[in-house]
């Protein structure tokens, strides 16, 4: 659990024995009840220190914390207990702490990034709203920045093909393809959304289709509408149909196979610090060369990314990939002669 989480059990625990008009918290009860909430809780940290409860009462009554204002007086002789000022104070009734206030802002600074998507609208409206009701002395500037591009073609249709996901509903849609001259109407029932190398796909249902499952890049899409038919609900699991690939494109009945790479240089430590897929294994075989284990679907979005590394990367196996490699780089070259 983190300890964040475990600060605010501990806090409103304390909140609780200080608010107890019934019962005299001295310092050992307070870690008792706290050990406890925290037990209770199911968390395994069951050695709290009085240095760590001191600790959250002098939070708890900063500027940073809850500003809370407990009774100096209510002693024992030489023992303290502690209780609030206030009988009727509870951190639970105050307004949100400056640690939580420059967490808000920091999160709103994140989502406002989204803003003018799709699916995302509503975000316009409600983080001026938000932004009004925060005062702190911390900048706006942006400090994180996610890669999305707002201004993508298709993008427009996220919000529609979600919902139709969502509430299962059938679609007809006016697609063309890059390599067709005219748009034709395909019938779909939309099942996943998936972000690819800045662009969207939808993966659905084609029932006037061999394959089972079409997917279609909504950048060339012109129009949706939503039919009256039967929804056909599927029972894959999307995350785990893209295990055994790079990109979107599977095809039918391609088994994974043992590839192996070789990368060189700077390249090398560039690809062992952001893997090309999840089932890489790697090792140095001088100070110059990496070679590179994967377990995958070989697609045109594994070509295109061994061909991205040009002379920095060699197929080392399986031959056909090999001699397509090689075939791609030669009508490269060819495209140079004059």
């Amino acid at each position: 659990m983190a300890n964040t989480k475990n600060a605010v059990i501990r806090y409103r625990a304390l909140d609780r024995c200080f608010s107890n008009r019934r019962v005299k918290y001295d310092i050992n009860k307070l870690i008792e009840a706290v050990s406890k909430a925290l037990d209770d809780f199911g968390d395994d940290e069951k050695n709290i220190s009085r240095a760590t409860v001191y600790a959250d009462i002098a939070f708890m009554k900063s500027s940073q914390g809850y500003n809370i204002e407990l009774d100096e007086n209510f002693k024992d002789g030489r023992t303290r207990y502690y209780r609030y000022n206030d009988s009727n104070f509870s951190i639970r009734n105050s307004l949100i702490t400056e640690v939580e206030i420059n967490q808000l802002q920091t999160t709103i600074n994140i989502l406002s990034q989204f803003k003018g998507l799709p699916l995302f609208e509503w975000m316009d409206e409600l983080i001026p709203k938000l932004k009004q009701g925060i005062s702190t002395a911390q900048n706006d500037d942006i400090i994180i920045d996610f890669d999305s591009n707002r201004y993508l073609k298709g993008i427009e249709h996220i919000g529609t093909l979600y919902n139709a996901i969502f509430y299962k509903r059938v679609l007809s849609i006016t697609y063309q393809p890059f390599e067709h001259e005219k748009a034709s109407e395909i019938i779909i029932h939309p099942y996943f959304l998936k972000q690819y190398n800045n662009r969207w796909f939808l993966f659905g249902y084609n029932p006037d289709a061999e394959k089972s499952n079409w997917n279609l890049a909504l950048d060339r899409i012109a129009c949706i509408k939503e039919i009256k038919k039967k929804y056909h609900n599927n029972a894959i699991d999307w995350i785990e149909y893209f295990d055994d690939i790079i990109g979107v494109t599977k095809e039918d009945g391609k088994a994974v196979e043992d590839i192996t790479l070789h990368f060189f240089d700077k390249t090398g430590k560039y690809i062992e610090t952001k893997p090309i897929h999840g089932s890489q294994k790697s090792k140095w075989l001088d100070n110059r060369l990496l070679e590179v284990h994967l377990k995958l679907i070989p697609n045109r979005e594994f070509i295109n990314l061994i061909l991205s590394y040009g002379e920095n990367v060699k197929v080392i196996k399986p031959q056909k990939i090999v001699s397509q490699i090689k075939q791609y780089l030669g009508n490269a070259i060819d495209r140079y002669k004059f």
